[in-house]
């Protein structure tokens, strides 16, 4: 596992792809902190399945604030728990951590966007970048980015959609999803990347 900050995973596909891979730390993805594996252990300790942990830890970050603070670097896991919000990038690590420290596979897709997603946020920028995260789930890899924004966000994000009668902007489609139910895939462009007519390119694993 790399940073986010790093080069994406060169290892071959079969070897890219083993769950046991994707269950390390890393310098953002700092599952020896004493709080965040509290916080993750309290969290989690009466699930009765991984798709209940999942669930439970998704949830929890889902609901932290969206916000685009100001930053020199990219942030830990734990300087997110601390801050009790951030930006996409910052939610992904705290996500992908909780989950591995509850023993469940998880790892970074970045997807590059057209800019055109992020109308009504900023002007301007040709293309930016998204974390998706992919959690292994029932012998398999589940995706999503619905993580990224809390339920406040999404619902003001789609009633200006509506109200400028625009299928994308604010980083959502109009009909994209909100909630990952623990099993499907689900994503805020209403899409998987593979479809999704607003990913300019798949940027790899992280």
């Amino acid at each position: 596992m790399t940073d986010p900050a790093e080069k994406p995973c060169s290892a071959p596909p079969a070897a890219t792809d083993a769950p046991e891979r994707w269950l390390g730390s890393s310098s953002l993805l700092d599952l020896g902190d004493p709080r965040l594996r509290l916080r993750t252990h309290s969290l989690t300790q009466l699930c009765k399945s991984e798709r209940d942990k999942a669930l439970t830890l998704y949830g929890f970050v889902k609901r932290i604030a969206f916000a685009k603070p100001l930053k020199i670097r990219l942030r830990t896991a734990r300087e997110v728990l601390d801050a009790g919000r951030g930006d996409a990038p910052d939610k992904v690590v705290l996500l992908v951590s909780m989950l591995r420290l509850s023993g469940i596979p998880a790892r970074i897709r970045y997807v590059e966007l057209r800019g055109e997603i992020l109308r009504g946020l900023t002007s301007n920028i040709a293309s930016a970048a998204r974390p998706v995260v992919e959690i292994w789930l029932n012998g398999r890899w589940v995706r999503t980015d619905t993580y990224i924004f809390d339920a406040g966000y999404m619902a003001a994000a789609r009633q200006r959609l509506k109200d400028h009668n625009w299928d994308w902007g604010y980083g959502i489609h109009r009909n994209g999803q909100s909630i990952w139910n623990g099993v499907d895939s689900a994503y805020v462009g209403g899409q998987p990347t593979e479809q999704d007519p607003m990913v300019v390119a798949d940027l790899g694993l992280f």
